[in-house]
């Protein structure tokens, strides 16, 4: 390139200066220049790096593709081993649930085929302990079943509750869909004669039983005799009979015409017998002609204790009667006195204090061993294939409850003979 020509006179040109800085154009005669080859210039750049900073470019372009906005999946982000954890975790409440589910199907066959062996109104509550428990179904045997059986009929009356824990079962069968029969290697509980149970079933006599001791039960009711309400109260001792039964003895019994006599049947004169109420006697005392008319009988008189002398001053003058009858201490003899014999040989004395005869008779006709029957308690356990026993007997606050114990219990086919 030539310079430029400068003129005498005038300054230099800039673009002239700015021109002889560009790099020569490359002669398109030269027989040595292709296209696409790199030579380098003379200030050491090439085409490919025209400021000589070194870099090379890229030795072929990448094919474009379309932006991803979506960016990776989360999964993808997870990292395999809690892939993993979260797998074994999936599986192990699939087989928990399984488990748990051949649990609740077994239970329920099992309560089916007791009801049906014991012939119980009302299906029974078990529930299966261990786990896994399919791995007890493979073995065909169960480590502890619970079992709660409502009211089973007891002789007169219904055992409100039976409960037992079995241990090492072996099963008829295949669990958990076909449960033929069971022998039960071992069998504790208890059983419980509810009082409210009682008072309903036993209601003929309107009786009430209520704890009253270790072993004792309180008997508080009425029953109607001759148009009255009568109450009792009796006492009942609570024992065990054999290995099977619980049954009670009913005794100080106690049947009280309120306001007027209280009849304690049996046979010791000094428990036993009919005896002016408190009121009645302490109102016979204070009216002249009812206690004359008393006095006037010798069995009274002797069983009173007061000499015969004063009693023929009493009956003769009003002022001594007074004094004879005022004193509270006569008033408690009276009260003693048995008046079932004089009732008996003097029937016309009840009229004249102011009793019913008929009440009275009535009264006396109750026969002991009746009322104890009524009051009964008695129970005996169901018939049931094994050996199955009670043990200790203890009254509690809510009911009469026995210790259970057994072997060898047997039910469904195995009890049948069938295997």
């Amino acid at each position: 390139m030539r310079p430029p020509t400068r003129i005498a006179g005038h300054p230099p040109n800039p673009y002239d200066e700015l021109a002889q800085l560009a790099p020569p154009e490359p002669d398109p005669t030269d027989d040595h220049q292709e296209l696409g080859s790199e030579h380098p210039r003379s200030d050491g750049s090439s085409h490919d790096d025209p400021l000589g900073l070194g870099l090379a470019p890229d030795d072929k372009d990448e094919d474009w593709a379309p932006p991803n906005h979506r960016g990776k999946s989360r999964l993808a982000a997870v990292p395999v081993a809690l892939k993993l954890v979260l797998t074994g975790l999936v599986c192990v409440s699939f087989l928990l649930l399984s488990d748990r589910f051949a649990v609740m199907y077994a239970q329920g066959k099992a309560e089916d085929k007791l009801q049906e062996s014991l012939g119980l109104a009302t299906a029974p509550d078990v529930n299966i302990h261990g786990f896994p428990f399919l791995t007890q179904v493979l073995d065909q045997r169960l480590d502890k079943v619970d079992v709660a059986v409502p009211d089973v009929a007891a002789n007169r009356v219904s055992l409100a509750e039976v409960r037992a824990t079995a241990k090492d079962i072996s099963i008829v069968g295949s669990l958990p869909t076909s449960i033929e029969g069971a022998v039960i290697g071992s069998v504790d509980g208890d059983v419980l004669l509810s009082f409210d149970d009682l008072n309903r079933e036993l209601g003929s006599s309107q009786a009430k039983f209520t704890k009253d001791g270790a072993n004792r039960v309180r008997v508080d009711g009425s029953l109607p005799v001759a148009g009255h309400e009568v109450r009792i109260e009796a006492e009942a001792h609570v024992r065990r009979e054999g290995d099977q039964a619980v049954s009670t003895t009913v005794d100080h019994m106690q049947l009280d015409i309120p306001g007027l006599v209280i009849y304690r049947p049996g046979k010791d004169p000094k428990s036993s017998g009919l005896r002016l109420h408190p009121e009645a006697a302490e109102r016979i005392s204070r009216e002249g002609a009812r206690i004359k008319a008393m006095l006037a009988v010798p069995a009274v008189v002797d069983r009173l204790g007061v000499p015969k002398a004063r009693v023929d001053q009493a009956l003769r003058s009003e002022k001594e009667l007074s004094r004879l009858t005022g004193s509270p201490r006569f008033v408690e003899q009276l009260m003693k006195v048995n008046l079932v014999d004089v009732v008996m040989e003097n029937p016309w004395l009840l009229k004249k204090v102011g009793i019913d005869p008929k009440l009275v008779a009535a009264l006396l006709s109750l026969r002991p061993p009746e009322l104890s029957e009524q009051l009964s308690l008695s129970f005996r356990l169901p018939k049931t294939p094994g050996d199955l026993r009670l043990r200790d007997i203890t009254v509690e606050s809510e009911g009469i409850r026995a210790d259970l114990a057994g072997t060898g219990l047997t039910f469904g086919k195995v009890a049948a003979g069938k295997k």
